[in-house]
């Protein structure tokens, strides 16, 4: 009996050590040839600070999507995948829909595309941005404490604005490629938990695009992960066809598995 319990110390020590030993060579984010994927379902509340449209940007009327669509907060779902190369580099594909409508009044008459929408009236308002982003990402530093990285993403837009007002209705969508760059920075605090800060951005004088993402990540196994952070996202164009800009909040709660 004393050999059966001894056997038995020693075989849940061996994992022990072995499980300690395996997150402290392979740290939180760390790369494990035997499972290159990993994918990640994050959702949370959204919340809109801003959100401007002029459409057509010469003789339209500038007025706030907010009046009719309310600044949130509505849930949102993102889902990652990524597949690592090596220990260097990676490609993460990102589907990221966002979507508000609701009905307001105008306070002001409104020019939109091709129709005039009276103020004071019930009217719907509808705001898309669907993107999904390739990202290529090159980690050029990596140590027990903290890894770096950086590379590029292309953004593909599927974007729509809205507005219905009884028999009156009009929109304007927009299919587009954005290229982005990308910048990644993570600190493990221990071999299990790291503060991760990611940016994919890019600027012109047409417009801008940024995504600024700051989270806690935790390491339940080495193949299950959990967080939680923050995330802004603003942007817009401005255009001799159309002027829009929004800004976006999120608090965010993710899984991720690697495999």
């Amino acid at each position: 009996m004393k050999a059966k319990f001894a056997l038995i110390a020693l075989t849940c020590a061996t994992v022990a050590l072995t499980t300690q030993n395996s997150m402290a060579q392979d740290p939180a984010s760390g790369f494990n040839p035997q499972n290159p994927w990993t994918v990640e379902l994050e959702t949370g509340p959204a919340w809109f600070k801003r959100n401007n449209v002029r459409i057509p940007n010469d003789i339209g009327t500038r007025f706030d999507m907010l009046n009719l669509t309310d600044n949130g907060p509505d849930p949102f779902l993102r889902l990652y995948a990524t597949y690592e190369f090596n220990e260097r580099h990676a490609l993460r594909l990102n589907i990221a829909p966002l979507e508000a409508s609701g009905n307001g009044v105008l306070p002001n008459p409104v020019r939109f595309q091709d129709t005039d929408f009276a103020a004071g009236a019930d009217t719907r308002g509808r705001y898309k941005f669907n993107n999904y982003r390739l990202t290529y990402r090159w980690m050029f530093h990596r140590s027990d404490t903290w890894h770096l990285g950086l590379g590029g993403a292309l953004l593909v837009r599927d974007a729509e604005i809205a507005l219905r007002q009884g028999n009156l209705q009009d929109s304007d969508d927009d299919l587009g490629v954005v290229p982005l760059l990308h910048l990644y920075g993570a600190y493990h605090l221990t071999p299990r938990t790291s503060v991760i800060a990611e940016f994919e951005g890019a600027a012109a004088p047409q417009g801008r695009a940024i995504d600024l993402n700051l989270k806690v990540q935790h390491h339940i196994t080495p193949d299950w992960h959990v967080y939680a952070g923050y995330r802004t996202l603003e942007g817009g164009a401005d255009n001799d066809s159309l002027y829009t800009f929004a800004w976006v909040h999120y608090a965010t709660f993710g899984v991720g598995i690697r495999f």
